[in-house]
């Protein structure tokens, strides 16, 4: 529970990025949904390659085509981290926090918590940057169908995995440095706040999933095992038992803020133990 004495000065607003290239799915939703909570005037997509297609919502936004330089995954994913903290780094003048996420991720304030998110980001964190619980939400092969983009993904989706690798430090309130896919902050310890969620929806359709994992663009630069192991979700969701997400949360957190690789001591490890979950349905007509 936080009074509204809690909440600072709200006169510098959020600031939300991304970067976006060959997609059809997910970019309108992004703006849609980040310009709802934070206003499109404050959000910044880079589109990568002067041949992509503009989202049909770039008009609200600032929209920054870019020309797409060919790498291999491992530099394509280091150089897209630091064109994208530069850029960050050059707004906190006129921002209180800076959001910077891939275009299929969506943070969301738990519905307990009586606020906005924008409230709730305004408060004084007193870190650098904070992290939210990562949630990967995939379609289940069983029980559910293709999804519609005309109604929420989360009304469609009852199962996620609680993941390590989705838990992102993505908030930050300071000039920073993220490292390679938002995963961690170079020289920074994270915290993972106890009410903020990110949902990655990558998978959230699996017939639009497989076309991506054949897409020889993404095959030739190097994402074949990631793409692979990425799949390998929609299996896990048809073979497992799911928990209750409200029964778990609490006990994945503690284990992720303990739990780390003496290598990477700034990101948390994976967990040791069953994290698929069903979605509480207080989320559903969020995103």
């Amino acid at each position: 529970y936080f009074r509204s004495s809690d909440l600072i000065d709200m006169k510098k607003p959020i600031a939300v990025i991304s970067m976006v290239r060959n997609d059809s799915f997910f970019a309108n939703k992004w703006i849609s949904y980040y310009g709802a909570q934070f206003g499109f005037q404050n959000l910044y997509l880079f589109i990568d390659g002067m041949d992509q297609p503009l989202p049909e919502k770039a008009s609200r936004i600032n929209c920054f085509q870019i020309p797409h330089l060919y790498l291999k995954r491992a530099n394509a994913d280091r150089k897209r981290a630091k064109k994208i903290s530069d850029f960050a780094n050059s707004l906190y003048t006129s921002y209180h926090a800076v959001l910077a996420m891939d275009i299929d991720e969506f943070l969301v304030l738990d519905p307990k918590i009586k606020l906005s998110l924008e409230e709730y980001l305004q408060k004084d964190f007193k870190t650098d940057s904070c992290s939210a619980l990562g949630l990967d939400v995939g379609q289940h092969p069983k029980f559910e169908d293709s999804i519609d983009l005309n109604k929420s993904f989360l009304s469609q989706r009852k199962y996620a995995k609680v993941s390590d690798r989705y838990t992102k430090p993505i908030v930050s309130f300071k000039a920073i440095q993220w490292g390679s896919g938002f995963h961690r902050i170079k020289g920074k310890n994270y915290i993972i706040d106890p009410n903020l969620f990110l949902f990655h929806f990558g998978l959230v359709d699996k017939e639009t999933s497989i076309q991506k994992s054949n897409d020889n663009e993404l095959l030739t630069s190097g994402w074949r095992g990631h793409i692979r192991r990425r799949i390998s979700l929609f299996k896990e969701l048809e073979t497992s038992s799911p928990f209750e997400g409200d029964m778990f949360f609490d006990k994945a957190r503690t284990y992720l803020n303990k739990t780390r690789k003496w290598y990477s001591w700034n990101k948390p490890a994976p967990l040791k133990f069953p994290s698929i979950i069903k979605i509480p349905k207080r989320f559903q007509k969020i995103v």
